[in-house]
């Protein structure tokens, strides 16, 4: 495989032991233009938490998520090669850095996620609007959330981009939690899913959507704040029921500015 994607292009990045998942992909340039390409890993690397096979269902998920879904803060995925050691997933080279920071380096000022925290109200306004706004679209195709943290976020300091990446976990329709502790972030996921049995379904992503607010934009108004306390409900039946309605009520509470 990695002679393949050798012959694709100038191998210009490499990122494979910083991924806890066991997938490994590259940046490419070839003829002044930029791709990611994104692979399952090394079908025999048994270290990472998910087996290889789970590994390639997530992949033909992400494209199925893709294919689904266009969305400005979506990288366009170009084309799917199908190797004997999975899919090769190649796609648009997006600019950005990750927020998601270590919690030693969260207190550094020089920190993504800390520069992040300091837009001003309205960058930080904007790049969460264009987030929910893609899980508008996302939950109109019928996708929950699986696995979103801040890790699935990059920003572009220079041109105020958002992009929004590795969806790979994201499901069709409601479920239920077969595993007890799910995978994610302790930091977003909801009570739900660290519950054997219990219900996963929208409710379940406006909670993960309203947990960042609270990671991401700590200036936020008090209007803006009580919108999120009801995203984050313990119980699902409290929070807003779709969510088209927690976007509804996050926009109404940006509008009416900073005034309590």
């Amino acid at each position: 495989m990695r002679d393949f994607v050798s012959d694709l292009g100038e191998v210009f990045a490499v990122f494979d032991r910083t991924q806890d998942s066991g997938n490994v992909s590259w940046g490419i340039r070839r003829d002044h233009v930029r791709w990611f390409v994104k692979s399952a890993g090394d079908p025999g690397d048994d270290r990472p938490a998910l087996p290889f096979s789970k590994r390639v269902t997530l992949l033909h998920n992400a494209v199925e998520i893709a294919e689904s879904v266009q969305h400005p803060v979506r990288p366009v995925l170009y084309r799917i090669v199908e190797c004997s050691d999975g899919p090769l997933l190649v796609g648009e080279w997006v600019d950005g850095e990750l927020p998601r920071t270590s919690q030693a380096e969260r207190s550094s000022p020089e920190s993504p996620i800390a520069r992040f925290r300091t837009l001003p109200v309205e960058r930080i306004d904007e790049a969460l609007d264009a987030l929910f706004d893609l899980h508008i679209r996302l939950a109109e195709k019928g996708w929950i959330a699986g696995d979103f943290y801040d890790g699935c976020l990059m920003y572009d300091f220079e041109a105020h981009l958002l992009h929004v990446i590795d969806l790979d976990g994201y499901v069709q329709g409601p479920s239920k939690n077969l595993m007890g502790r799910m995978f994610g972030s302790s930091r977003f996921i909801a009570p739900e899913e660290f519950r054997l049995g219990a219900t996963i379904d929208e409710r379940t992503t406006v909670f993960n959507l309203g947990r960042a607010i609270f990671e991401l934009h700590p200036q936020a108004s008090s209007r803006v704040r009580a919108v999120a306390l009801k995203a984050c409900s313990e119980e699902p039946s409290e929070r807003y029921d779709c969510v088209d309605a927690f976007v509804s009520s996050w926009r109404e509470a940006v509008s009416r500015g900073t005034v309590s």
